[in-house]
C-alpha cells in the first residue's frame, strides 16, 4: 500500500471479551481497511470458545488488529500481527504497547514473505485479506505447513467459500454480515478412515 494512500485520521477498535474487555484502541485509517464488526467477532469467539490459553495465533492481514487483540485478550500464548503497510504496522505496535500485552508481536511484512519463515505450529490463523486481489488463492497452500493438527482457520471473503478449501481444511461454521462472508475451518493433517 502506498504511503500516500494512508491517512492519519484515527479509528477505534473496542475489545469485546477477555481480560482487556471494553478497552478501546486507536488504529490508523486506510482505504480498504475493514475492521471485523463487533457482532462478527462475538460470533467467532463463541464458535472458538472464550479461552484461548496456550494457543499460538497469527493475524496474517492484521489491518486494525481487532482479531489478534481479541485472541490476546482471551489468553493466547502468542499472537503475531502481520501487516504490510508500515503506517498501519506502527499503529498496531502503539496499540499493543498501550495494552502492555507480552503475547502480541507486530511484524511489518508481506504475508507471503512472512510464511516463508520458520514458526511454531499455529493453533489459530485469521485471514482477512484485501478483496479482489486473489490473496486467498495465493496464501492457502503456503499456510498449510504452519498449521497444527486440528488448528482453526478463520477467513473473511467477499463471497462464500467451499466446504473444503484445501486438503484437510473443512468448513465448520459460516455466516454473512452485509457483504462480508466469514468462515471457520478446521485443519486435519490425517484424514484417513479408522
Amino acid at each position: 500500500m502506498a504511503k500516500s494512500a494512508v491517512s492519519t485520521r484515527p479509528n477505534q477498535v473496542r475489545i469485546i471479551g477477555g481480560k482487556h474487555r471494553g478497552r478501546k484502541l486507536l488504529v490508523a485509517d486506510a482505504p480498504g481497511l475493514r475492521p471485523t464488526p463487533d457482532r462478527v467477532r462475538e460470533t467467532l469467539f463463541n464458535w472458538l470458545g472464550q479461552n484461548l490459553s496456550g494457543w499460538h495465533c497469527l493475524d496474517l492481514f492484521a489491518g486494525s488488529g481487532a482479531l489478534g487483540f481479541e485472541a490476546a485478550s482471551r489468553g493466547a500464548a502468542s499472537v503475531v500481527l502481520v501487516e504490510q503497510a508500515s503506517t498501519i504496522a506502527r499503529s498496531l505496535q502503539a496499540a499493543a504497547e498501550l495494552l502492555k500485552e507480552p503475547a502480541i508481536s507486530v511484524v511489518c511484512a508481506d504475508a507471503l514473505a512472512y510464511l516463508k519463515k520458520p514458526m511454531p505450529p499455529l493453533d489459530l490463523v485469521f485471514v482477512d485479506p484485501p478483496y479482489g486481489q486473489g490473496w486467498l488463492d495465493r496464501i492457502i497452500m503456503p499456510l498449510l505447513p504452519h498449521l497444527a493438527d486440528d488448528a482453526r482457520l478463520y477467513i473473511e471473503a467477499e463471497s462464500a467459500l467451499p466446504d473444503e478449501l484445501a486438503p484437510g481444511l473443512i468448513c465448520l461454521k459460516r455466516g454473512q454480515a452485509g457483504q462480508v462472508h466469514y468462515h471457520l475451518y478446521s485443519f486435519e493433517t490425517f484424514t484417513g478412515s479408522a
